[in-house]
């Protein structure tokens, strides 16, 4: 209790970071990893292709070297700036949407697969039946598929949250104050290595819990009967 009540604002603060990187984030990859997904069913062989060396590139790709390119890469080496120079938290905010990019790209490639998967679900007939209609390509996807498509992944879709809520902690690695990076000084400074790392632990429960209740309820209520 006693490091509870002397860290309680630092740990608000950095488990307050860690889900604005998490909303972010999955925001960032759902528009991306639906693109990517529509890119991998296209009839235009360059868009699957481009597609699918995405998905191939950022899934075998470790996180904590995307999020390190694209602070000594994009920023330091490339002089990338995603935050106004002349704020005087430049540094944290500018990381901190380094982070964000990072995340998004890495999880987009997660999201692709699993509407993918969804795509792969619907009954060719519904296309079929579209393309009958007049629908074009972009129109088919957009009206037909993707609506049956993201009700049949809702819960793989949540498993990829959950896991991009755990992935935040990789951005302590660009000196983003999240909830990892306080664990590691709480360790560093406290000789209670047990308590802190259970604090910590209970932090991501109460996180991810609520997700995966939240998205295994939604992945029963939008079932598609078949």
């Amino acid at each position: 209790m006693d490091l509870l009540s002397k860290y309680s604002d630092q740990l608000i603060d950095a488990f307050w970071t860690t889900v604005q990187l998490t909303a972010f984030s999955a925001v960032g990859a759902l528009i991306l990893g639906t693109i990517l997904a529509a890119m991998r069913v296209s009839p235009i062989p360059v868009a699957r292709g481009v597609g699918t060396a995405y998905v191939t590139i950022f899934r075998n790709t470790p996180l904590t070297l995307i999020i390190i390119f694209c602070s000594f890469g994009l920023f330091q080496t490339m002089g990338v700036k995603l935050a106004p120079e002349q704020s005087p938290t430049f540094f944290e905010e500018n990381n901190f949407r380094l982070a964000v990019l990072g995340l998004s790209v890495y999880t987009a490639a997660f999201v692709c697969e699993s509407l993918r998967s969804g795509i792969n679900t619907v009954h060719v007939g519904q296309a079929e039946a579209g393309r009958s209609l007049g629908l074009t390509f972009s129109q088919n996807l957009r009206l037909i598929v993707l609506p049956q498509a993201f009700r049949a992944v809702t819960a793989p879709l949540g498993s990829v949250l959950i896991a991009l809520t755990k992935n935040t902690t990789i951005a302590s690695v660009i000196g983003v104050a999240e909830a990892s990076l306080l664990m590691k000084e709480m360790i560093e400074n406290e000789a209670a290595i047990f308590v802190v790392g259970g604090i910590f632990a209970l932090g991501f429960v109460i996180l991810t819990l609520p997700m995966g209740l939240l998205f295994g309820y939604l992945s029963k209520r939008f079932e598609v009967a078949r």
